[in-house]
């Protein structure tokens, strides 16, 4: 063993122990137990809650810097950002751009999915509905046909994880079945779909369903739209930007009784998260973050985050340890699974911690043989 951890609780996606240890062999969980832990020269004591590192499925960059346009050194220092907020895996998320500025993001980034630097690519757009662009500037947006689908699954490769789209424009659900048929994951979103559009879109194997409320068009009791169909269907996960402004907590109490272990928590962080308030750009439109809010420079709309999943998870629990294993679900295991990665914390899985302490605040754990 290169080391092993001592602390009050661990919370996995399979245990939530007490007076619990985790012994770790290399970079790989060897076991997970509670009461007397095995005997070990170099023994982390931890005082708060150990969880697993965490999974984020959308974030536009950090640090200034935008994963649609930045360099590869950009890229690793907004990913590095994260990662130093215990987001493990993080899936870049590229905003609506011109069609060569997309094909060249993808290249571009695809070779920090081969090292490990990204868990992953996602598209956002352009194949959104005007009417729910959010930030997404209008005059980029177009139905897909199956050459630029075809164009974009080449330019991103295996990279290429996740395509947000609305499923009620001309084509979608063709594209929807060519992209399922190449193995990426489907995101219905920024949509004005109705129900039957959406159930549609799920029937041909679209699973995700993109930051959840916002971009759709609200829950109405006789026309239930995305919202109904994503918080009743068992085929579909949903991310959440639990952030204080995107949603009201009873919505997020409302998501959670409803869609219980389908919730995911995502950033949306755009490029101003780590950075102080200002003048921003994403997706081809003009923002500025006020008090750490980003809107639209005409104030009609939100426009990503500047949160990391840590302070999801921090504001998800709020100060209720009894919703530390539903957090754990939401903010790790279940998009590993949606992109194919081991169970957090599983025995053989990377040992990839965090620890949250008394006052909701989530840091990582470094681990090795002076730890």
């Amino acid at each position: 063993m290169t080391a092993l951890v001592r602390a009050p609780r661990i919370v996995t996606a399979e245990v939530d122990l007490p007076d619990a240890w985790l012994a770790v062999d290399g970079d790989r969980v060897a076991a997970v137990g509670t009461g007397p832990a095995p005997a070990h020269d170099h023994v982390t004591e931890v005082t708060g809650t150990v969880l697993p590192a965490f999974v984020d499925l959308h974030a536009h960059g950090a640090l200034g810097q935008d994963f649609a346009s930045c360099s590869v050194d950009e890229a690793r220092a907004a990913a590095a950002h994260h990662a130093a907020r215990g987001t493990a895996h993080l899936v870049a998320s590229i905003a609506t751009g011109t069609v060569p500025d997309t094909v060249a993001a993808l290249h571009r980034l695809r070779p920090l999915v081969d090292d490990g630097t990204l868990a992953g690519l996602h598209l956002e757009g352009p194949w959104l509905a005007p009417a729910r662009r959010g930030a997404h500037a209008v005059g980029l947006l177009h139905p897909p046909t199956p050459d630029e689908v075809d164009l974009f699954v080449d330019a991103g490769g295996a990279a290429l994880r996740i395509v947000t789209l609305a499923p009620e424009l001309p084509g979608a659900l063709d594209a929807v079945r060519r992209l399922v048929a190449s193995g990426i994951v489907v995101a219905i979103g920024h949509t004005d779909a109705d129900g039957d559009q959406v159930r549609a879109a799920v029937d041909a194997g679209a699973t995700l369903v993109t930051h959840l409320f916002n971009g759709m068009p609200p829950l109405h009791h006789r026309a239930p739209g995305p919202v109904g169909v994503a918080l009743s269907d068992e085929r579909l996960t949903v991310e959440c930007i639990v952030d204080g402004h995107h949603l009201d907590p009873v919505t997020v109490d409302l998501v959670r009784g409803a869609a219980g272990d389908r919730l995911v928590l995502v950033s949306d962080a755009m490029a101003a998260t780590g950075c102080a308030d200002g003048s921003y750009r994403i997706a081809g439109s003009e923002v500025v973050v006020a008090d750490g809010v980003a809107r639209l420079a005409d104030g009609s709309s939100l426009a990503g985050s500047t949160i990391t999943v840590a302070d999801a998870v921090a504001r998800f629990v709020d100060g209720r340890p009894d919703r530390l294993p539903t957090a754990v679900r939401a903010s790790s295991a279940r998009a590993a699974s949606l992109i194919g990665l081991r169970p957090p914390l599983s025995v053989g899985a990377p040992a990839d911690l965090v620890v949250a302490g008394r006052d909701g605040h989530v840091d990582p754990l470094p681990l090795g043989p002076t730890a």
